[in-house]
């Protein structure tokens, strides 16, 4: 809205979030299956951006036909104005769900780096969300990388300095926030036998 309010053309990557939206975990897809409208996870994603009066263009990755051919018809039955009110509803309980899931509003913007300590806080807080958010091998893919993760860059390095926090655009209570990380990240990886939870 800030780029638009000074005609700057706003143009979207990354719109299904690098897939991940595309293919929600389990928790979104129920929400998506109990809805009448019966909308692709996708659909519902992009939808919603051609229904922002801001957004001029919207780069959207494919890599087969039918993707296409999807996409295309989504991009044919949207504009602004055109979400109904079921579907705006039905957004509305999937930004409330993502929200339940995804607890850490962190996006990876950067702006608390760098840490004093040299925690990576981005990197951290997305594996976290990651793998509490996708859960199975994602979960454990989270972990395994946090457990090859250089030492002075794991969230159990953070000393509660604060520094980051008035950097933090979303207000996330960065010092709060890590012991929980490494609590979580920290947890046994099958195949691994030491999970440096020490550190």
């Amino acid at each position: 809205k800030y780029a638009a309010a000074k005609n700057i053309g706003v143009v979207v990557m990354e719109p299904l979030f690098g897939g991940t939206l595309a293919n929600p975990p389990e928790p979104i897809r129920a929400v998506l299956d109990q809805s009448p409208l019966r909308l692709r996870p996708a659909d519902v994603a992009l939808r919603w951006l051609w229904n922002q009066p801001e957004i001029g263009v919207v780069l959207s990755g494919m890599s087969t036909l039918e993707q296409v051919k999807q996409n295309a018809d989504s991009a044919c039955r949207s504009g602004v104005g055109m979400l109904t009110a079921e579907e705006q509803q039905l957004i509305e309980q999937l930004r409330a769900k993502y929200k339940q899931l995804n607890p850490i509003p962190c996006t990876q913007c950067g702006y608390c780096m760098p840490c004093p300590n040299g925690v990576g806080i981005p990197d951290n807080f997305m594996l976290y969300n990651n793998g509490l958010v996708l859960g199975g091998s994602t979960q454990m893919l989270s972990r395994a990388t946090y457990y090859f993760m250089p030492a002075e860059k794991r969230a159990s390095q953070c000393v509660a300095c604060r520094q980051c926090e008035p950097l933090c655009p979303q207000g996330i209570e960065i010092s709060q926030w890590m012991p929980r990380v490494h609590e979580e990240l920290s947890r046994p990886v099958p195949g691994l036998t030491d999970t440096q939870s020490s550190n």
